[in-house]
């Protein structure tokens, strides 16, 4: 019987073992070149026009394609409160060309949503931080309360009688209200509306005690004397209205509501790409010119490494969570 000797495949196996020892460095190499885009970036807003995400997006993002030699078109998928938008990023080819806006909120949806369909901190990577933006709280001038303490011992010898306005169940006015809650020992009741303007007109109507408004579109009525501001939710004062302390300043220990914008990507998006980005956006927002009209919409430009502002999303993540468990706000 004749047995034929099969090949060996050894010499195959050299070959393709020297083979890879040879391209290794190419790859390398072209993982650490530079990148640019090579036609239109993809800005998506996960929100309907007019709103802050959309305002303050349209700020920057001619400045950005002039850096990026290339248009930014700005891509409006508003829905579900901005998962729609943000679901549409996470699907999205991972080679800096589509890009997501994303305010504070992103950090909340974690803990308000039964179901995501993305994973927040795995779907996505961060390019930088734009900026922050406090939330000021706003009572009316027909209230005779002229500061946040006097509030406070109004509201206790109230229990449950009194409200404050939210813009959106588990949205950044909602928890900036129940944080103010717990950390001051009160029971104001929330009351939703469908957005700022229709909360502000009850507000200077005196059908709403209270509202943590964003320093932008309550700044006009608080200068015109149709409101009272008695505190900003950040750490710092707000260059938007530098005369009004923070919560903090007023005794309320340890409060803070950061309103933060920034720039993110789909989760695979190479670190080199990231950097590009993250540069080009952080020279965007640091002119001067730019950092003043930020201001005009709300926001203190801030510009931080991707790693920074990665950081500060799942700090926000399991900050939020704790909130909204301690608030019993159930998820929907």
């Amino acid at each position: 019987m004749l047995i034929r000797k099969q090949p060996s495949l050894y010499p195959c196996y050299r070959l393709w073992t020297a083979l890879v020892l040879l391209l290794s460095p190419l790859f390398a190499l072209a993982n650490d070149m530079p990148w640019s885009p090579t036609r239109p970036i993809r800005l998506i807003v996960p929100f309907p026009p007019g709103g802050a995400v959309d305002t303050i997006t349209r700020v920057f993002a001619s400045r950005l394609s002039e850096r990026l030699g290339q248009s930014v078109v700005v891509d409006n998928r508003g829905g579900a409160n901005g998962l729609i938008g943000t679901d549409i990023t996470a699907k999205a080819p991972a080679d800096g060309h589509t890009l997501l806006v994303v305010p504070a909120g992103h950090a909340i949806a974690p803990s308000v949503n039964k179901k995501l369909p993305y994973n927040t901190l795995k779907d996505f990577k961060a390019i930088g931080l734009i900026g922050h933006g406090a939330y000021v709280l706003v009572i009316p001038q027909s209230l005779p309360l002229q500061s946040v303490g006097e509030l406070i011992q109004w509201a206790k010898a109230r229990p449950g009688q009194l409200n404050y306005a939210l813009t959106g169940y588990g949205n950044a006015t909602h928890l900036a209200g129940e944080l103010f809650n717990i950390l001051a020992g009160v029971d104001l009741v929330g009351v939703s509306y469908k957005g700022g303007g229709p909360a502000l007109a009850d507000l200077i109507g005196g059908q709403i005690t209270a509202f943590f408004s964003g320093v932008a579109s309550g700044r006009a009525f608080i200068k015109a004397n149709k409101i009272r501001a008695l505190g900003v939710t950040t750490l710092r004062r707000s260059s938007g209205l530098p005369d009004v302390p923070t919560l903090s300043e007023t005794g309320v220990a340890d409060y803070e509501v950061d309103g933060w914008y920034g720039l993110i990507a789909p989760g695979n998006t190479p670190d080199h790409v990231i950097d590009r980005l993250n540069r080009d956006l952080s020279l965007t927002v640091s002119t001067p010119a730019m950092k003043e009209r930020l201001l005009n919409a709300g926001i203190e430009a801030e510009p931080s490494t991707p790693q920074a502002f990665q950081k500060l999303i799942s700090h926000d993540i399991a900050r939020w969570a704790t909130l909204i468990q301690k608030a019993h706000i159930a998820p929907y």
